[in-house]
């Protein structure tokens, strides 16, 4: 095994499906699967002997569940954690949302179909998945600001415009972000909200749940045709962009963007057409560039721009291009989004 190999630890109460996740993984030879556990007091000794770069983690085990084992990891040992959900129970999905909340970092649906095409295409994703939340340092909470330009800090200048749109794109480490920034804002400002958050197959309509349940807002996945409305969140589902025309959302499924549909990108351009005076626009955590070029439009037409900076960031790559572009007024940490939101978004 050479010092690049990837090391994993599976946690799983399943003894047949820790033997699929450990033959999948090591199909490629840069994943070494250096141990497993049936229940989270295992996983979480285990994580403390062999130190691994991932663990993969089962939600519903004996002895100590996997929300809770994820609680523990992160206080004791910070680790990149990836859950496995059985998406055909609602209240696994709930508990991987909050597991999520607690510090892991992404959720996928558990495989099915062995052999099937489908479960190849599972196994391209899993590893994948693997090998990018392993480079991943984490921490068991957002660190503070990291110090940034004062410009970039200034106050905005606001002006007589009513800015009562606020659209929000994430990707890797999103959920939490999202849910973080919608639990501190106060649906009161008559801020009407969309979101676009790049998320594994089956979970989107999860994740607007768990939003609707934590914040304040009203949210719920966007159907073609929805008006905006104050006080109310709007999550694209999968596989479709999202869009605004005229007041009224456009689902659309036109080519991926960024290798992504719903793209945040698709979003923003959208918004810059037709909204863009009105508009607030959040760039949160995420790998790659969705978004920079959309945010940067939409600055250029009037609306106002926000990224998160790099302290507070899972992954610091979406908002570091908007940055870079140039299409970001403001660069704020996760906790300092909420003030000046207050103040852009207030009646």
């Amino acid at each position: 095994m050479t010092r690049d190999m990837i090391r994993v630890l599976i946690a799983d109460d399943s003894e047949l499906m820790r033997k699929v996740l450990r033959d999948l993984l090591t199909r490629d030879a840069g994943i070494d699967v250096v141990a497993e556990a049936g229940d989270g007091r295992q996983a979480l000794a285990e994580v403390l002997r062999v130190r691994p770069d991932l663990v993969i983690m089962d939600i519903l085990m004996p002895v100590m569940d996997g929300l809770t084992a994820v609680s523990e990891i992160m206080a004791c040992r910070p680790t990149p954690i990836l859950v496995l959900s059985a998406n055909l129970n609602p209240e696994e999905n709930r508990h991987a949302f909050q597991a999520i909340n607690r510090g892991a970092l992404d959720v996928m649906e558990k495989p099915s179909g062995l052999g099937s095409v489908s479960f190849e295409e599972f196994a391209a994703k899993l590893i994948a998945e693997v090998k990018f939340l392993a480079r991943i340092r984490v921490v068991h909470h957002f660190r503070r600001s990291s110090i940034v330009p004062s410009a970039l800090l200034a106050s905005p200048q606001l002006d007589q415009s009513v800015r009562e749109i606020l659209a929000i794109g994430a990707s890797t480490g999103g959920p939490r972000a999202v849910r973080q920034l919608m639990t501190t804002l106060d649906p009161a400002n008559g801020a009407r909200v969309l979101i676009v958050q790049h998320i594994a197959g089956g979970f989107a309509g999860d994740f607007a749940s768990w939003l609707d349940r934590e914040s304040r807002f009203s949210v719920r996945l966007v159907r073609d045709g929805d008006r905006l409305e104050p006080g109310v969140a709007l999550v694209a589902p999968e596989g479709l962009h999202l869009t605004l025309l005229d007041d009224r959302v456009v689902l659309t499924d036109a080519p991926p963007v960024h290798s992504c549909r719903p793209s945040v990108d698709v979003l923003f351009h959208s918004l810059a057409g037709s909204a863009a005076g009105r508009t607030v626009a959040v760039l949160l955590t995420g790998m790659g560039q969705d978004g920079a070029e959309g945010m940067l439009a939409l600055r250029r037409q009037g609306g106002y721009t926000i990224a998160q900076d790099e302290a507070s960031s899972a992954i610091f790559g979406m908002p570091k291009a908007a940055i870079d572009l140039g299409g970001a007024q403001q660069v704020l940490s996760l906790e300092a989004m909420p003030a000046v939101l207050a103040r852009l978004l207030k009646r």
